[in-house]
């Protein structure tokens, strides 16, 4: 099976990364709108803000806030988390864009203090959901977090024509190592005899991964002995947007080159790795 990924010292690196680029900003580029829907850079700003508060709340003071009534199932998660997003950005309208860096630098720092203090083995306060699973050790978790970051900095960055800083191996590497862990959840109901494997890349040497049907679902591996019935390679400019919903299924079908069975390669189109409604 594919090992653990560490990712909490990258946190620092991409946290400034962001706040260097926030500094950048003329007033029109803050109301640029982005390619998430109904988001400009600076709602994405206040959402990643958000997260870093909840973060530190929920985590490290265990102060739960608002009752997550109705969060018993994957859907009824989603449009809790969905009202929180929503209530969260319409009343930070209310902070300033100084501010808004200046609070965004000061949480990064103590959310990242509070993820170092945790045990990457133990149990994590909350599954990673998108992976389909009722507990996470807590280096998922991290991981997580870490591209629930990546993806909102890229898409302010993408708005502005500045995607290139964070497309470096050393950050995009385990970005797309993180959300492919997605797949087995997602490839759970697709028929396949057991030995067949799927290869998947992510092209210029950003990612490979074996995804292979055993007796008791789908796993995920780094290698595998057993000639792959599908291969698919991921074109990098939009691997980054394919399993977190910045890119419709159609314009990423231009993308992804499939070779061999292609009902096994077209299902990476229906991925979500983030916390969303999946069609």
């Amino acid at each position: 099976m594919i090992d653990p990924i560490q990712t909490v010292d990258l946190f620092p690196v991409l946290d400034q990364k962001l706040i260097t680029l926030l500094r950048s900003l003329s007033s029109e580029e803050w109301q640029r709108n982005t390619v998430s829907p109904s988001w400009n850079i600076y709602d994405i700003a206040l959402h990643l803000l958000d997260g870093n508060i909840r973060g530190i709340s929920l985590g490290r003071d265990r102060h739960f806030g608002v009752a997550a009534e109705g969060t018993d199932t994957y859907v009824g998660l989603v449009s809790f988390l969905n009202q929180l997003n929503h209530d969260w950005v319409k009343a930070g309208q209310r902070i300033s864009p100084p501010l808004l860096i200046h609070l965004l630098d000061l949480t990064n720092k103590e959310y990242f203090q509070y993820l170092k203090t945790l045990d990457p083995e133990a149990e994590a306060l909350f599954p990673v959901a998108w992976a389909g699973e009722q507990t996470s050790p807590n280096w998922f978790h991290i991981a997580r977090e870490y591209t629930e970051k990546y993806h909102h900095q890229q898409q302010i960055r993408q708005a502005l024509g500045k995607e290139a800083e964070l497309m470096t191996s050393f950050l995009y590497v385990p970005f797309m190592d993180t959300l492919i862990r997605a797949l087995p959840h997602f490839y759970a109901d697709q028929p396949a005899n057991t030995g067949t494997t799927i290869l998947i890349k992510v092209s210029d040497g950003n990612g490979q991964w074996y995804l292979t049907k055993n007796t008791h679902g789908w796993e995920l591996y780094r290698s595998c002995p057993i000639h792959p019935s599908c291969s698919v390679t991921i074109d990098k400019r939009i691997a980054w947007r394919l399993f977190t919903k910045g890119i419709s299924k159609e314009e990423a079908l231009k993308y992804l080159d499939i070779q061999g069975k292609n009902e096994l390669g077209i299902r990476l189109l229906d991925v979500v790795a983030v916390m969303a409604e999946v069609v």
